[in-house]
């Protein structure tokens, strides 16, 4: 399963931003990251209606994800290959077919031409270049490294933000902040599934309104802010955590015993807090207890030993009961309301058609090869991380990393709206700075001095000159 998604999110992507005109391409990309977003949702509600059953509703979470695979399996069979590759491919006239019903119009010789010259020129150059590896090349081209260098680095900064931590552990997350019963936090995160969804949908919208460039660093922006306001509900949270005003003999020989704080109680994932809930009227008996190693969901001893059936003690394994508990929350839905439209698609769109042909598919497996080992990586630690730098900690970890994504971002990502495919390597191939640049177009090497450099949108501010 991981193999085959790995091979879909790398060329997905890129078959949609090969086949579409400029001014839909980034809609039409990021239409297939709102569909993911539309399919967590709804595997987030099949999670809270089979949540009940608990020894059979798991097995029926994973099975039925079967259909839907099996019913995109059958509609691939039906998609023709993209007009460039079948032009790399020797079959002009196939090609030629294809892309008029793509457009739904023969008249579509300038497009074709233009394509068709692009392609003959990157076979011209994998020719020149001795035919290297392809990531050598890339690594060797400077306008090529420029895009794998913000194309990777588009997918870095989306998973170091700790947008799959909030959406693999949302759940977990809406326990942490003092949400009762397993069913509760389940059906709560498909709510905040449902906002990711929504607000990736806005987005389809916004990316050929205000660009890709200002799409994302907007969306960088609010992140850090709502990562920020997480931050600090937790803190507070932490800073009013209940008091331990009783304690049972079983477990006076052990660590939990002597914690004082329901929050110190928490950070031992042996522990779990044992209490009796009043209402308005606040919380009383309070205690830590050890967790049962095989189902932590019940103390070991005590009180709390079968919690689930009694009505007059509460126990909390993973949580705090907090006045504080709301501040997290907004900050949950605020950040993925934020993120959905932007950070969201914006790396998967913007990946897609950065690269000229023949490092296309190369550049959007390293970038996507970037995004799975740092969401690995986030994803794993999270939990972690909460332990050692507390989850005010962790989410202000977060926010740091979106400052220095949203710096890096803002200093070199260019804007490719409205661009075709040919006309964004035109972008990639200016020069960071001013200084003599080599620059290379079909096939030949040019040296150019400029004079002041060009906008981010690849308009020239001053002139260019041939040395």
């Amino acid at each position: 399963m991981l193999f085959a998604v790995g091979l879909t999110s790398t060329t997905i992507p890129m078959y949609l931003a090969e086949c579409t005109p400029p001014h839909i391409r980034g809609r039409l990309v990021s239409t297939h990251i709102a569909m993911v977003a539309g399919g967590q949702f709804i595997a987030s509600v099949l999670d809270g209606i089979f949540g009940w059953d608990k020894k059979n509703g798991w097995r029926y979470m994973l099975g039925l994800a079967g259909i839907p695979a099996f019913v995109q399996f059958v509609g691939f069979i039906f998609m023709p290959e993209s007009p460039r590759w079948l032009i790399t491919s020797g079959q002009e006239v196939k090609a030629r077919r294809v892309l008029q019903a793509m457009r739904g119009q023969l008249d579509i010789d300038e497009e074709f031409e233009s394509i068709k010259n692009s392609c003959h020129e990157a076979e011209q150059a994998e020719h020149v270049s001795g035919h290297k590896p392809v990531i050598v090349q890339m690594l060797q081209t400077p306008a090529v490294r420029r895009a794998l260098l913000i194309g990777c680095g588009l997918q870095i900064i989306q998973q170091v933000v700790g947008i799959n931590t909030v959406l693999y552990y949302s759940a977990t997350i809406i326990h942490m902040t003092g949400v009762k019963g397993d069913e509760a936090a389940i059906w709560l995160a498909a709510v905040t599934a449902c906002a990711y969804f929504l607000f990736t949908v806005l987005g389809l919208y916004l990316v050929e309104k205000i660009g890709r460039r200002a799409l994302t660093l907007g969306s960088l922006m609010g992140a850090i802010v709502s990562l920020g306001w997480l931050a600090v509900g937790f803190q507070l949270s932490s800073q009013n955590t209940p008091q331990m005003t009783l304690t049972e003999l079983p477990v006076l020989n052990s660590t939990c015993g002597a914690y004082s704080t329901c929050n110190q109680c928490m950070l031992d994932l042996n522990c779990g807090f044992c209490y009796v809930d009043n209402g308005n009227a606040g919380i009383s008996n309070s205690s830590c207890l050890p967790a049962d190693y095989d189902n932590p969901w019940n103390a070991k001893s005590g009180r709390c030993k079968k919690a689930s059936d009694k009505s007059d003690v509460t126990w909390a394994y993973d949580y705090c009961p907090t006045p504080y508990s709301w501040m997290p929350m907004v900050g949950l839905i605020l950040y993925l309301v934020f993120f959905a439209p932007g950070m969201g698609p914006m790396p998967w769109t913007i990946n897609s058609e950065i690269y000229p042909l023949w490092a296309r598919s190369t550049g959007n497996a390293a970038a996507t090869f970037c995004n799975w080992v740092f969401n690995l990586a986030v994803s794993m630690s999270f939990i972690s991380m909460t332990e050692t730098l507390t989850r005010f900690g962790t989410f202000l970890l977060y926010a740091g990393l979106a400052c220095i994504g949203l710096l890096v971002l803002f200093l070199l990502l260019p804007e490719t709206k409205g661009k075709t495919l040919e006309e964004v390597e035109g972008v990639f191939a200016q020069p960071w700075c001013g200084g003599v640049h080599t620059i290379e177009y079909n096939t030949k090497t040019i040296q150019y001095v400029h004079i002041r450099g060009l906008n981010r949108d690849g308009r020239e501010s001053e002139l260019d000159s041939p040395e």
